[in-house]
């Protein structure tokens, strides 16, 4: 099992991850009937594929000798309606740690574009990515 989320009412749930036993709470967001006080459920998979991305590229830099401690991401979720859904999602990586070379730009973009959320998330979703050097 990875987790158990239980529904705690008031359009909030519980989640428990399984291995480190740490708790994570959604909200449904206002524009749902939530009261947006913390991530929801499409918050998290927006975050998700941002911290997917760095961690990925976390282990190529790692493999070649690449500082990028300090990297963030920002992330912007959009949404659709009938269905709702997530239409695209919008993220600017600020890269810090070092200069990079063309090699190793090119290197870092391809590992953000190859994590698994990136390749499990629908192609209907628009996923863009930005990098600042």
């Amino acid at each position: 099992m990875t987790s158990k989320v239980t529904y705690l009412g008031d359009l909030r749930t519980e989640a428990v991850h399984e291995a480190s036993q740490t708790v994570l709470y959604t909200d449904a967001p206002t524009d749902n009937n939530g009261k947006g006080e913390m991530f929801s459920p499409t918050d998290l998979v927006a975050t998700a594929l941002a911290a997917c991305a760095l961690t990925i590229m976390g282990i190529a830099a790692r493999t070649h000798q690449i500082d990028i401690t300090g990297s963030y991401c920002e992330v912007v979720k959009n949404m659709a309606a009938a269905p709702r859904r997530i239409s695209g999602i919008d993220i600017v990586f600020h890269m810090k740690g070092q200069e990079f070379s063309s090699k190793q730009r090119t290197l870092l973009e391809n590992a953000a574009r190859t994590c698994p959320v990136f390749y499990s998330l629908n192609e209907a979703i628009e996923k863009n990515l930005e990098f600042i050097w």
